[in-house]
């Protein structure tokens, strides 16, 4: 079946945003030297699961529907204050979903929604 395999998260300010989701999640982060403003992101190692994407210049305005793009943290309370500290918030308190792990959605610096998920861990 399809995958998802690329990103694009809209900003106002992609400089800005780009800082924003470096802070938070360590993200490499680089502004494309094509032809139009659009901003590489690499969210991890070769090899291991997930995805890749970037950052481009909104159309519109940020009331606008976007895309919901939720991201797996190894710890829930470290990168809320991650999040808050970068200039984020968080718009749902911290939920427990059975059998799944803790999440809450998040809004970056541009006002897009995000999530993040502490997966529990398997029983031994």
């Amino acid at each position: 079946m399809p995958r998802v395999v690329h990103f694009e998260i809209p900003a106002a300010d992609p400089e800005r945003a780009a800082k924003f989701y470096e802070a938070v999640f360590g993200w490499k982060i680089n502004r494309w030297e094509g032809p139009i403003d659009y901003w590489l992101v690499i969210t991890g190692e070769e090899g291991e699961p997930g995805i890749d994407g970037a950052i481009m210049p909104r159309e519109g305005s940020a009331g606008e529907v976007n895309t919901v793009n939720t991201v797996e943290v190894d710890s829930f309370d470290e990168f809320a204050d991650k999040i808050t500290t970068a200039g984020g918030k968080l718009v749902s308190a911290k939920q427990e979903i059975p059998g799944v792990g803790y999440h809450a959605y998040c809004v970056d610096t541009e006002g897009n929604l995000f999530g993040i998920l502490e997966p529990h861990m398997p029983a031994e």
